[in-house]
């Protein structure tokens, strides 16, 4: 009897995300697909094998012996398939070029170093580079040749270029933990109004804290400080200085060791987006749509709280 094949690349990519990240929900996210499309295929193959693929309450997951050996089906085939598609891309399109990126935010050097790790072993022909310095506005070099691609917090409709996607994330206030705003399940904007605010020397306009929450409300704080240390500005918020917001992978650490103390910022939390933005002719290169799915997974995986978009 000869077999006909059965299992499809989508249902080990669905195996390998759903190992890698724990839950169906996460899983989806990283495939970007639905969360009812995942269950439908967990569902499809267990009918066809007779037996659950995995202990439904388990934490972490437990694989039974049949999603156990499609696991390592997908760990076996999937890079293959993936170098492969990078061959083919390199053969037909050519695989060498520059990726100069610019970046407006200063805490995403954390996530976006890991992930250029990853790409340098994946297209070793493409020679990449960050452009040094605060830029605020990182489009215009893009426009005028000087990067390839940039990491922003808000797409403008007028430009003419292209924004990918990354993740949101939600800011937390932090401040002492002796802050008499400690007990305080959320902050508002009126909080501030008596409070430094202690922030990375950009302009107002960018600062979610400013632009989303204080600037409408009307509030302004009493007193302003800056630094381009993120360490130095947690030294400041530990030592009762004032209050800083921050995303949550750039403290987390700090947290953990009980240094300062976060808070959401409103009832429903203070949220920002990041995308790389690229002209539409970059946006073509074989090896941008790569970075961007790269730069996806390894913030998805390691940094705490984000959703992608």
């Amino acid at each position: 009897m000869i077999l006909s094949p059965f299992l499809e690349l989508r249902h080990l990519r669905t195996l390998s995300a759903l190992h890698e990240t724990g839950s169906l929900a996460r899983a989806a996210q990283l495939l970007n697909v639905t969360q009812s499309a995942l269950s439908h295929q967990i569902k499809f193959l267990e009918e066809r094998y007779g037996s659950p693929l995995f202990e439904r309450k388990s934490v972490p997951l437990k694989f039974s012996a049949i999603g156990e050996r499609i696991l390592e089906l997908g760990a076996k085939i999937l890079p293959e398939v993936e170098q492969a598609e990078r061959d083919l891309l390199r053969l037909s399109q050519g695989g060498g070029g520059t990726l100069r990126i610019v970046v407006e935010c200063h805490t995403c050097f954390d996530w976006l170093m890991p992930a250029m790790d990853v790409f340098r072993q994946r297209w070793p022909d493409v020679e990449l580079d960050i452009v040094s310095g605060f830029h605020p506005d990182p489009v215009a070099l893009i426009l005028q040749n000087r990067a390839e691609v940039a990491i922003v917090g808000e797409p403008d409709d007028n430009d003419p270029v292209i924004y990918h996607p990354l993740f949101r994330y939600e800011m937390l206030a932090l401040i002492a933990k002796h802050h008499h705003l400690a007990e305080r399940s959320y902050l508002e904007a009126q909080d501030f109004a008596d409070e430094v605010l202690i922030s990375y020397p950009i302009p107002d306009d960018m600062l979610d804290i400013m632009r989303q929450v204080l600037m409408p409300a009307g509030v302004t704080p009493a007193g302003r400080r800056t630094s381009e240390l993120t360490v130095a500005m947690l030294q400041l918020v530990a030592s009762g200085r004032g209050i800083a917001t921050l995303p949550m992978w750039t403290v987390q650490s700090y947290l953990d060791k009980g240094y300062v103390t976060a808070k959401p910022v409103s009832k429903q939390g203070l949220h920002a987006h990041l995308y790389m933005a690229s002209t539409p002719e970059v946006a073509q290169r074989p090896w941008m749509a790569d970075f961007v799915r790269i730069t996806r997974e390894s913030t998805f995986k390691t940094l705490p709280g984000i959703e992608l978009l």
